[in-house]
């Protein structure tokens, strides 16, 4: 009698880890049970059609096999195209990898982090990236880290942006950032952080950043922005965390509290106010200067006229 040799590969028959995190604790332990057990090897396994055939039921039913969300893939696939990446940095950024980002908690793609099999942190610092940020980076809707500090992106904040409802942390310091701060990316309610110093950002601070209860961190430092300090920022009231002076410093158009008054461009205070009272004394002295020369011609025709007035008398 010859034996049949039943060879498969284990991923048709039972699902890896990433795929077990999401079944109910009920369903786990017989699970980890059944696969040490049964199906010792990971790569090709040997087993009857009594066992391959209820594996497979059970992963078809109880933890079915998942895909990777196409918002996620349009996103990262996006972002990187508006990218320009000279150290190669990102080179493991392809599109099969877009589409199968995440494995469990981990990713394919280096300064990626997954949750749930949806990319939910970015890290890219200091990777000499240029070029852009694209408004497709809304696209990934599970993101609540964004980091992209110490780069030469250059270009405006997405106001895109907005649609990252989950959005923790935005970090994008040090670049060649320009244009205004998007009020829209007050719609993202769950910021903590908001890091954009050291770039070249203009325009004023837009009131409703004030309305980020949960705004910890706050940094707009060293960029091009003018107008006054929202009050909502600058003085928080409650226990609402407040902000420094290092938060504004370095925009020279930018002033209120808690920044220093500003000086006053040209001459001092007491440089004005000396003008002033020089001005007023020489006013006062060429005031009584005109006066005294009118009184001496007044009195030099009074005395013309009298002289007239004693020849024309008789002499008695």
């Amino acid at each position: 009698m010859t034996s049949t040799n039943f060879t498969s590969n284990s991923d048709e028959l039972w699902p890896d880890s990433d795929h077990m995190i999401d079944a109910p604790p009920v369903i786990q332990e017989p699970a980890r049970r059944f696969r040490k057990y049964f199906l010792p090897k990971r790569g090709l396994c040997q087993a009857p059609p009594v066992i391959q055939e209820p594996a497979r039921r059970f992963r078809k039913y109880f933890l079915p096999k998942r895909v990777s969300d196409p918002s996620d893939e349009a996103c990262l696939t996006h972002f990187t195209q508006s990218l320009k990446d000279p150290t190669n940095s990102l080179q493991n950024w392809t599109k099969p990898n877009f589409a199968n980002p995440c494995n469990g908690f981990t990713s394919y793609l280096p300064g990626a982090t997954c949750n749930n099999g949806r990319i939910y942190k970015l890290s890219l610092t200091n990777l000499a990236l240029q070029g852009s940020i694209s408004p497709y980076l809304a696209n990934c809707t599970n993101l609540q880290s964004l980091d992209l500090s110490s780069n030469q992106i250059t270009g405006p904040i997405p106001a895109d942006l907005q649609s990252l409802v989950n959005l923790a942390v935005l970090n994008l310091s040090s670049n060649r950032l320009d244009g205004e701060i998007p009020p829209q990316i007050t719609m993202c309610a769950y910021l903590n952080v908001i890091d954009l110093h050291d770039n070249f950002l203009s325009g004023q601070i837009p009131q409703q950043l004030g309305l980020l209860v949960r705004l910890s961190a706050f940094d707009v430092s060293d960029n091009k922005l003018s107008g006054p300090i929202p009050v909502s920022l600058g003085n928080r009231s409650g226990n609402l965390p407040r902000f420094n002076a290092t938060s504004f410093l370095g925009n020279k158009d930018l002033f209120g509290y808690p920044l220093p008054p500003m000086k006053t461009k040209g001459l001092s205070v007491l440089a004005i106010v000396g003008i002033g009272l020089g001005s007023g004394f020489a006013s006062l002295v060429l005031s009584f200067t005109g006066v005294c020369i009118w009184l001496k011609v007044t009195e030099q025709k009074m005395a013309l006229e009298d002289g007239k007035i004693s020849q024309l008398m008789p002499d008695y």
